[in-house]
């Protein structure tokens, strides 16, 4: 088990660990899946195997969303859709550029008690540049950190990287997130500790198929069980 004395930097995702993402994302999906339904055996399989295709051109993020839904719906439904439908759907993918990104609870209260304890505190998430910019600064909780790092993908490059940025090795990191295959394997790959806390719905592209168990994980289902974990 990890000694914390060791740790100098707690790392966080954004999306889904701060602030609610994935939940206004699906209410989107909703939108598209009701459109194409009647053209299309699996709504959610077509979307996915469009996102899939494109990930390597266009990543993460809204736009790259919004692009993925307005494709999906004219290959499987464009023949059956109106000019205004689509509009509408465009319009509803938009509107994720501005989603309120509000705190999620024991998020800020345990943000400003961390403030007291000799770690510094980063956001490490991947995105498109500006967009999660502006979440950072619409959820109010840009104050509590000493870096932020935005990636187009978090594998154990990126990690070997952010320690590199942050001047630590990567034993004296620990990463605190909601997704097991983007903040978790990838930690405690490179020899990191980590944190899961679990959202209630995982984008398709995040699931992680097999359970992780290793001696520098901890999990939780609060946001201020960090501290019994720090405690421990």
């Amino acid at each position: 088990m990890n000694n914390f004395n060791d740790i100098r930097v707690i790392a966080f995702d954004a999306d889904d660990t701060l602030w609610d993402c994935q939940s206004h994302f699906e209410a989107v999906e909703n939108h598209l899946y009701s459109l194409i339904a009647p053209y299309c055996i699996e709504p959610a399989q077509e979307l996915f195997v469009t996102e899939s295709g494109n990930m390597a051109d266009l990543g993460y993020g809204c736009k790259a969303f919004t692009i993925s839904i307005i494709e999906t719906a004219l290959r499987v439904a464009g023949d059956h859709l109106s000019a205004e439908q689509l509009a509408d759907l465009l319009s509803h993918s938009k509107s994720l550029l501005h989603l309120p990104a509000t705190p999620l609870p024991e998020v800020e209260e345990t943000l400003q008690r961390l403030q007291a304890w000799p770690f510094r505190l980063a956001v490490f998430t991947k995105g498109e540049l500006q967009d999660q910019e502006n979440k950072l600064h619409r959820s109010g909780l840009a104050k509590y950190f000493s870096h932020v790092e935005i990636t187009s993908n978090k594998t154990e490059q990126e990690f070997q990287q952010l320690c590199e940025h942050l001047g630590i090795l990567p034993h004296q990191l620990l990463m605190v997130g909601n997704s097991l295959k983007s903040d978790i394997a990838p930690a405690l790959a490179i020899g990191a500790s980590a944190i899961h806390i679990p959202f209630h719905v995982t984008w398709q592209l995040e699931r992680h198929t097999e359970d992780i168990e290793h001696t520098n994980l901890y999990k939780i289902t609060h946001f201020n069980e960090i501290f019994k974990i720090l405690n421990s």
